[in-house]
């Protein structure tokens, strides 16, 4: 973006504590314009400074970063933010102003001293144009209403969250049937047979369709040919439609070391990847189940009684809800029934709190990471830096299914991670689309 030609071209953005809670680094990343961190923010943050949490993580990181840029210079003065094409920014204390947020709103808050300080800015700067930026959409539209121009942080969001839709899985129709015959007696062919000058994406998928027959296949990126994808049992659970033959084939392949899988509720994805991690179990030396911890009633974890396994297990039921269904495929008296129970007992198969995972290196470890839409973008990558040699992680979750404040369709980890690494020879993904657990199931994603 060019420099700004005065400073009354220059913007004045506010940020919220949610703001930086999401992206530390957030401060650097409004171009030539000036950057207003309220004092209250800064007293928010000093109570997230302590913890394992990314959040946590993220606050101090701030701090530190604040301590950097200001050096020796007083923080409620303009100081510049490094580097030639950027602007300054200023730490703004409580101020007195005719228009009062408290007053307004009747109640004394945090969020109203945010919003007075932006009012104070809007009133003393009268030249310039005041955003505030937060990711609480509930203190964009209290900014509104008392006419605050306000917007969601977008650094990192994906823009076009459609065209997820449509990555890793394809539909071609009228091919060659002769094409489709190869595929089944030799198991490949050469993708230009079947893609002609089409541009191929790594670990894609597709369903290939003529008038006589059809086939699923994978392309092969090493290769550059298509293999037969064939349905395979994982520890007795057997894929229901093609979506699922797919997820199964890329969380089976050794060569495709990350896999997301994107899905409602009910249609396979923890199944499949615990499924899959069992039947290769010889081949790592750990099985790691994580989901992200999504305080109950805004409550944070350490309000449960017990240890942290206690305190975990109320989150983590639906993955043993997964375990048991495939415990179940087998009877009691099998081997494979009490394999699994094993693998429990003696820490092959972990349940593994995501708050620790940072500075470890994962080295033979299959990784499952569930409901991975509640990640931010920074939690996704702490993830996949642990990652150590013959170690492969499957994330699984709804991108439209948000349970974590200040994230959505676009800016949560799981959407940032399918958009910026696709067409990667190390990633696959696929979207599950039809509904298997039940009718029942299937009824309430369908209608309610």
């Amino acid at each position: 973006m060019p420099r700004a030609k005065s400073d009354k071209d220059r913007k004045i953005f506010v940020l919220d504590t949610s703001v930086i809670l999401y992206a530390h680094n957030s401060i650097m990343n409004f171009a030539e314009h000036d950057v207003v961190i309220p004092i209250t923010v800064l007293e928010e943050l000093d109570q997230f400074k302590k913890g394992n949490d990314t959040k946590n993580f993220e606050a101090r990181e701030f701090i530190r970063l604040l301590d950097r840029l200001s050096q020796d210079q007083m923080i409620h003065n303009w100081t510049p933010l490094n580097g030639k094409t950027k602007g300054n920014f200023r730490v703004l204390m409580n101020p007195d102003n005719r228009m009062n947020a408290n007053e307004i709103f009747g109640e004394e808050k945090n969020d109203h001293k945010i919003l007075n300080a932006a009012l104070y800015l809007k009133e003393h700067e009268k030249n310039r144009k005041v955003i505030l930026v937060s990711k609480d959409i509930n203190l964009r539209l209290k900014a509104k209403s008392l006419s605050i121009l306000a917007e969601d942080y977008e650094t990192g969001k994906i823009k076009n969250i459609n065209e997820l839709e449509n990555t890793g899985k394809y539909y071609m129709d009228d091919v060659n049937p002769e094409h489709i015959n190869t595929l089944y007696d030799t198991g490949f062919i050469e993708a230009k047979a079947i893609l002609g000058t089409r541009k191929r994406k790594a670990n894609a998928y597709y369903i290939l369709k003529s008038n006589k027959n059809s086939v699923l296949s994978y392309y092969n990126p090493d290769q550059n040919i298509l293999e037969r994808v064939d349905k395979r049992l994982a520890y007795n659970i057997k894929p229901k439609n093609a979506e699922q033959t797919f997820a199964l084939h890329a969380i089976m392949d050794p060569n495709i070391k990350l896999v997301t899988i994107q899905g409602v509720a009910g249609t396979g994805k923890t199944l499949l990847a615990l499924a899959g991690a069992l039947e290769q179990r010889r081949s790592y030396k750990q099985i790691f189940l994580a989901r992200p911890i999504v305080p109950l009633s805004n409550k944070d974890i350490g309000y449960l009684p017990g240890d942290i396994k206690s305190k975990l297990n109320p989150y983590m039921e639906p993955l043993w809800d997964n375990l048991k269904f495939i415990q179940n495929q087998y009877k009691e008296t099998d081997k494979e029934y009490q394999r699994i129970t094993d693998l429990v007992n003696q820490e092959k198969l972990v349940i593994q709190p995501l708050a620790y995972i940072r500075g470890r290196s994962l080295s033979n470890i299959f990784f499952i990471v569930d409901e991975a839409q509640n990640l931010t973008p920074h939690e996704i990558k702490t993830i996949i830096s642990r990652a150590g040699e013959n170690t492969k992680i499957v994330f699984t979750g709804d991108v439209f299914q948000i349970d974590t404040p200040y994230l959505d369709s676009q800016s949560n980890g799981m959407s940032y991670l399918i958009d910026r690494i696709k067409d990667h020879p190390l990633y696959a993904h696929i979207k599950l689309e039809k509904g298997e657990r039940s009718e029942l199931a299937n009824l309430a994603n369908e209608l309610l």
